[in-house]
């Protein structure tokens, strides 16, 4: 936590799972290397790791914590993996510079502040799998380069504010 002299790391293969602040605030944390060992990303785990530009999260991966990412305003591309099913509230808020992104289909909602204040994402980088039944809260607040979102007839409830200013939707 808040190691601002840690520049890159290696996670060793016996790790499982990134617990919670591993490396918030680590702001020159520029590189990261998980080993597909690891199954959980948990709650801050890279949170306000501002020059983080990418990650590379290994298909062992089913869960992403709250405010996982938040904060991480150099990072500009994230896949995630196949078989994640939760990413938590605020996991990608004020990733501005995440142009983007590939969403699994084994997630079944977005949840609460999601991808807030992801002002560069496009509907070319993002696309709502067909069987989320739910868009949280703010999910998709002020993502102002969002100009098309295409929403499955899974949906069953959109979250209020969801969709606030984004003002390029058309």
């Amino acid at each position: 936590f808040g190691c601002s002299s840690l520049t890159q790391i290696t996670i060793p293969s016996s790790v499982t799972s990134i617990q919670h602040s591993a490396f918030s605030k680590c702001s020159s944390l520029a590189q990261i290397t998980i080993p597909s060992s690891v199954t959980g990303i948990e709650d801050y785990a890279f949170s306000g790791c501002s020059r983080l530009t990418q990650i590379a999260i290994p298909s062992s991966v089913t869960r992403i914590g709250d405010y996982a990412f938040e904060a991480c305003g150099s990072l500009t591309q994230i896949t995630i993996p196949s078989y994640v099913t939760i990413i938590g509230d605020h996991a990608f808020e004020a990733c501005g510079s995440l142009t983007q992104i590939t969403i699994p289909s084994s997630l079944n909602s977005i949840r609460n502040y999601t991808f807030f204040g992801c002002s560069s994402l496009t509907q070319i980088t993002f696309e709502i799998p067909s069987y989320v039944h739910s868009i949280g809260d703010y999910a998709f607040k002020a993502c102002a380069s969002l100009t098309q979102i295409i929403i499955p007839s899974s949906v069953t409830e959109i979250g209020k504010c969801a969709f606030v200013e984004c003002k390029s939707l058309t």
